[in-house]
């Protein structure tokens, strides 16, 4: 599989100040890119680029790809990653987050086609709904409410997806899609709602782990170094023009054993609080990655409870109410 070179080569990343575009930059970086970062910083942190504030390679703007944009810089890539991830986030800002998606997404089209760059959006299993295949592979279509509470994040990246398949389609476009399942690590927000950061940081202050429903549900959790290495496959390797990919770990487990692990290595009692399961909530999440396996090279390496330990490490040095000890590995 070839692979575009990094020599002189620009990226242009949209959603640069969030949990994985911060990460994306990074990746880009090590690996001599130029990287144009964009962010309206509407749930992303500028602290997340602060380290690369003195490298010239890095440039930021801070502007809402919602509204009209032109980059004057040669681009050789654009990875449109703007969007609120979380449920709590995309209930709280529903219209933005279709507009983001929408038009958003056409903005950053519109730049790729104008720069003869190639294009990857970040879509989401979310877009298979409430699966009734398991486990879901890319040419699954889903099972989606089209009018409940979610749907302003799974239709809108539905949309997405289908704007981006149409440049492809019609302007020739080198365009890609990612599905990204459920992903975590460093620099996730400690109140933005996704259940591993929830999980820590109630554990680390000695407070009730809350679990929706049962806690039978399950989920696939992936280490956000291996989904960045998956990216930047998929963004770099050639001959992949209008593919989609899922991206995540096929790792199932239950919320129960994910809440059983997190205590385990902060190294407190289990204590649970259980709420009621929002509407439309998925039962079972799990990603069939055989095409990526074929066609990237690609499977995750770093296990839920390693990648756990480094997660939880960075969320008690982060913290600045209190010191946490976290036990050794």
């Amino acid at each position: 599989m070839s692979v575009r070179s990094p020599s002189s080569t620009t990226v242009l990343i949209t959603g640069a100040a969030g949990f994985l575009g911060s990460h994306l930059c990074d990746c880009f970086l090590k690996r001599d890119w130029h990287v144009i970062g964009i962010d309206n910083l509407l749930t992303g942190a500028a602290t997340n680029l602060a380290h690369l504030a003195s490298d010239t390679r890095f440039r930021f703007l801070r502007h809402d790809v919602t509204k009209p944009f032109v980059v004057d810089d040669p681009i050789d890539l654009v990875l449109h990653f703007a969007c609120p991830a979380s449920p709590r986030d995309y209930l709280q800002h529903p219209i933005h987050t279709l507009k983001v998606d929408s038009v958003g997404t056409l903005h950053t089209l519109g730049i790729a086609k104008a720069h003869r760059a190639r294009y990857l959006v970040a879509s989401t299993s979310e877009v298979y709904g409430d699966p009734q295949v398991h486990p879901q592979p890319e040419s699954y279509w889903g099972h989606v409410n089209p009018i409940g509470p979610r749907s302003v994040y799974d239709e809108a990246k539905r949309f997405a997806e289908a704007l981006t398949m149409a440049y492809h389609r019609a302007h020739g476009l080198d365009a890609r899609i990612v599905r990204i399942f459920n992903t975590y690590g460093p620099r996730m927000r400690a109140g933005d709602g996704r259940v591993i950061p929830q999980f820590i940081t109630h554990a680390l202050s000695g407070i009730p782990l809350p679990i929706h429903g049962d806690g039978r549900q399950t989920r696939s959790f992936c280490f956000v170094d291996d989904l960045v290495d998956g990216i930047y496959r998929l963004a770099t390797y050639d001959a992949l023009a209008g593919e989609v990919f899922n991206l995540g770990n096929p790792d199932e487990v239950t919320l129960l054993e994910l809440a059983e692990m997190v205590t385990s290595l902060v190294g407190t009692t289990l204590d649970i609080v259980h709420l009621p399961l929002p509407q439309d909530d998925p039962t079972r999440r799990r990603p069939d990655t055989l095409k990526a396996q074929a066609g990237l090279s690609w499977a995750p390496t770093v296990p839920l409870r390693e990648g756990l330990r480094r997660t939880i490490e960075w969320f008690a040095s982060a913290t600045p109410a209190r010191h946490y000890q976290v036990p050794a590995a």
